[in-house]
């Protein structure tokens, strides 16, 4: 029956992916071992190595607490805000360079304590090696410079060259430098707290400068805070130096100008000029209302003309007293001059007399009214002239105004001046002042919790936790190395896999010889009752199990490429055929590099390829001696394999030893190397393919596999060769320990 196969289908169940289980893995850490095992012991020693020769370092720490100083001033009040990088800036302070120079001068690191950080000079090979590696360094640095520096001249944009010189590095330069790379700063959680933390080779020496790091530390708060300070205060000094004189040119200008202008009183000329204007504005007023009443009064007196008698009516003559005064003397006198000229006639004395007395009064009346007449006339033209003075005035008084108030915006822009010099002026000295007070105050709280206590144990390296993390990393690196491996291993592993992927039965697996001394070509006839020929036994069971109707008498043995074992497994299937009083022909067509007669020690001087050729020489056929099994050798090398076995003869010869034998074992050249089998796989009832573990890829089984199907090749299934169990393989069937098991129980 043939087996089809889809390639496709890329859905299929053969082309699906399977689960990968946990025996999957530890079958791939088993077959891997050596690798895993090799890494393990190379990062195991290699961490033994380093542990054990790498110099002791002795760690101290001091616990310090660093807070910002939020105790306001008498001068000014202080905010408690949230600074999120005020502890990552001190850090960053501590490990500066400054402070690590700081300790070196302090200590005197560089001069008296110089040993404790370099160590003395040595000959021979290591001064040598400290020499080459020094120059490969400065070789690599002046590279970098020499970069650096191009890239400088060709910003500066100049025809002028830059020279740099790079000054040589100090001692002190060098230990600064060393105790920066072994500082650490760790803060302890949710505190304000931190521990300062330093390594060195010698506790001493780590003891001291830890502690030297903390004062170095609070010395280097002190001076920039001292810096800034002096810093402000030396450009707030300059400042108000150039805002004085501002001040003092700004207020010197406001004064002469004040002086040109006759400004001298201008708040209060500012406040007078308004008032009169005010003032002239009312007496204009009046006087236009004065002017009109004795207008009119005037203008009645000149239409009463000289009727006296009218005048008198007018009310300002009406109202007068002297004249009120008069009319009642003159009705008086003239009561009298009634009475009197009853008793005495015209010409008496007290007659006359008492006219005389009428006539004067209402002489003293006309003299009183030409007087208010011309008085009246007077006050018109008075009332007329103030009138016309009152205007003269109002207006000059408007025109001063206008003058002294342009006057006066030039003088508010230069007060305004002067005052915005002067706040600014006292601003600055008030800064001065305060600066000068609060120079000496901390802007951040320093206080030692725990000094550095001497080490007596080095903190690294860690013994334990370095064998442990060595054997961890060794062995996470070698299983890892070993699964990488595996991924890229493209090579057929197992028979499983390759039912799962192709689709094909796998008839059985063969065990490779560990014994290099041992011939498989001969090791069934040596130990026919090892698991070796027992798996060759369950090849011949499935194959006689294949076909549902008989088995196959006539069967191809190929392989993918060469040296995959199918000459081997040929010689050794027909012998176990052979076992069951079968007559079987093995038929080496394999005419290119053939091996068979080599394997049965009969000569190949006349074979398949004589008789192709049309020889008709009788003992094609030769017997195997002591078994049931005959060969056809291949004969002498043709120039042309493929079109011999292409021909007739080849399919009569087959045919021909149906008719004498129970089974033809036909030995063929691989699949991938020529077309031979391809030719061949049409003669036959069906083609075993042969597979090498861990050599046959499975690209070039599906690669052989869909050039068989193209021409409709039955392929009866696929023996695994080569199965190597210390590497972890495992074979379709599980029977070679059971089998180990029996025959050692027997023996």
């Amino acid at each position: 029956m043939q087996n089809t196969f889809s390639f496709d289908q890329p859905d299929s169940p053969q082309n699906q992916e399977q689960e990968i289980h946990l025996r999957d893995y530890i079958r791939i850490i088993t077959k891997r071992k050596m690798t895993v095992l090799t890494i393990l012991v190379i990062t195991f020693l290699t961490v033994v190595i380093a542990t054990f020769t790498a110099t002791p370092y002795y760690t101290a720490s001091s616990q310090v607490l660093i807070e910002k100083n939020f105790t306001p001033t008498s001068l000014e009040s202080t905010y408690n805000y949230w600074d999120p990088d005020f502890l990552t800036t001190q850090f960053e302070l501590i490990r500066s360079i400054n402070v690590s120079r700081r300790v070196v001068d302090q200590l005197q690191l560089d001069s008296k304590y110089r040993h404790y950080f370099f160590e003395p000079e040595k000959d021979g090979l290591s001064t040598y090696l400290s020499s080459l590696k020094s120059g490969i360094k400065d070789f690599i640095s002046g590279l970098l410079t020499s970069d650096t520096a191009d890239l400088e001249t060709e910003a500066l944009g100049d025809d002028t060259p830059l020279s740099v010189t790079a000054e040589p590095r100090t001692d002190a330069d060098m230990i600064a430098s060393m105790i920066q790379g072994n500082l650490s700063i760790t803060p302890v959680a949710n505190t304000k707290t931190v521990y300062i933390v330093y390594s060195n080779k010698h506790p001493a020496m780590a003891k001291l400068v830890v502690n030297a790091v903390v004062q170095a530390y609070m010395d280097e708060i002190l001076e920039i805070k001292l810096a800034t300070s002096s810093y402000s205060l030396q450009w707030m000094t300059s400042k108000a130096d150039e805002e004085r004189k501002k001040l003092e040119g700004s207020e010197l200008g406001l004064q002469q100008y004040m002086r040109e202008n006759d400004l001298v009183t201008v708040e209060n000329k500012l406040a007078v000029y308004p008032q009169k204007l005010a003032e002239f504005s009312s007496q204009l007023s009046k006087a236009q209302a004065e002017q009109k009443e004795y207008e009119a009064i005037y203008a009645q007196i000149k239409n009463s003309g000289e009727n006296y008698q009218n005048i008198e009516m007018i009310p300002t003559f009406a109202d007068n007293n002297v004249l009120q005064g008069l009319r009642e003397k003159i009705f008086m006198t003239e009561q009298k001059i009634k009475d009197l000229s009853k008793k005495y006639g015209y010409k008496h004395p007290t007659m006359i007399n008492a006219k005389a007395e009428r006539d004067l009064l209402l002489e003293e009346k006309k003299f009183e009214v030409n007087r208010i007449i011309e008085a009246t006339r007077n006050s018109y033209d008075l009332a007329k002239s103030r009138e016309d003075n009152l205007k003269q005035l109002l207006s000059n008084t408007k025109q001063e105004m206008l003058n002294i108030n342009e006057r006066f915006m030039q003088y508010s822009i230069m007060k305004r001046e002067v005052d915005m010099n002067r706040v600014l002026y006292d601003a600055l000295t008030s800064s001065i002042k305060k600066a000068g007070v609060t120079e000496q105050s901390q802007d951040v709280k320093i206080w030692v919790i725990k000094k550095a206590d001497l080490p007596m144990v080095p903190a690294k390296p860690n013994k334990k936790r370095n064998l442990a993390l060595g054997l961890i990393l060794g062995l996470c690196g070698g299983i890892g190395l070993a699964f990488f491996i595996d991924y890229l291993d493209n090579t057929v592993k197992n028979g499983k896999e390759l039912e799962r992927r192709f689709g094909l039965t796998v008839l059985g697996s063969v065990e490779e010889l560990t014994d290099k001394t041992e011939n498989i070509d001969t090791y069934l006839l040596n130990k026919p009752l090892s698991p070796l020929a027992e798996s060759y036994r369950l090849i011949r069971s499935s194959l006689l199990l294949s076909a549902p109707d008989h088995p196959p008498r006539s069967m191809l043995i190929t392989s993918m490429a060469p040296k995959e074992g199918k000459t081997s497994t040929t010689s050794n299937l027909a012998r176990t055929l052979a076992q069951n009083d079968k007559k079987v022909l093995i038929i080496d067509c394999d005419m290119r590099r053939p091996r068979m007669h080599s394997l049965f020690a009969i000569p190949n001087s006349y074979g398949l390829s004589n008789y192709l050729a049309g020889s008709t020489e009788k003992n094609l056929l030769k017997s195997i001696q002591d078994e049931d099994i005959s060969l056809i050798p291949a004969g002498p090398i043709p120039p042309n394999p493929a079109e011999l076995l292409n021909s007739g003869k080849m399919k009569l010869l087959i045919d021909e030893m149906l008719k004498e034998f129970d089974f033809l074992l036909l030995d063929s050249p691989p699949v991938q190397s020529v077309t031979d089998s391809l030719t061949l796989s049409k003669l036959v009832d069906g083609t075993l393919l042969v597979t090498r573990s861990g050599k046959t890829t499975f690209d070039i089984v599906e690669s052989g596999l869909k050039k068989m199907y193209d021409i409709h090749a039955n392929i009866l299934g696929i023996v695994l060769n080569g199965l190597n169990k210390s590497k972890g393989d495992s074979g379709y069937y599980g029977y070679y320990d059971y089998y180990a098991k029996e025959k050692k129980g027997e023996e």
